[in-house]
């Protein structure tokens, strides 16, 4: 058995490809509370067991980056994407 190496998508470079094992929110340091930023990520299509890919970071300081989540498109900042933890091993 191995062990799982789940990171924050907020942390993945360019490239990365992986599928998402939970939301972890705190609120800090994105101007919403905890809740909000829950609802939204999971609007956006950030559920469990959904896979993502992270596509285009921006040219200064990396941020915002672009994420593939299904078949859709997002631009997240990095400060929000810390809230969405991912599997590296889990994409298909």
């Amino acid at each position: 058995m191995t062990l799982k190496s789940i990171i924050a998508l907020g942390d993945a470079q360019v490239g990365f490809r992986g599928r998402i094992q939970a939301l972890s929110i705190d609120g800090s340091g994105t101007g919403l509370p905890p809740q909000e930023l829950e609802r939204r990520l999971i609007e956006l299509g950030f559920v469990e067991g959904a896979n993502v890919e992270l596509l285009h970071e921006g040219l200064f300081g990396g941020d915002p980056i672009a994420v593939r989540v299904a078949d859709t498109t997002i631009a997240l900042r990095r400060r929000e994407a810390m809230a969405i933890l991912v599997d590296a091993e889990g994409a298909e």
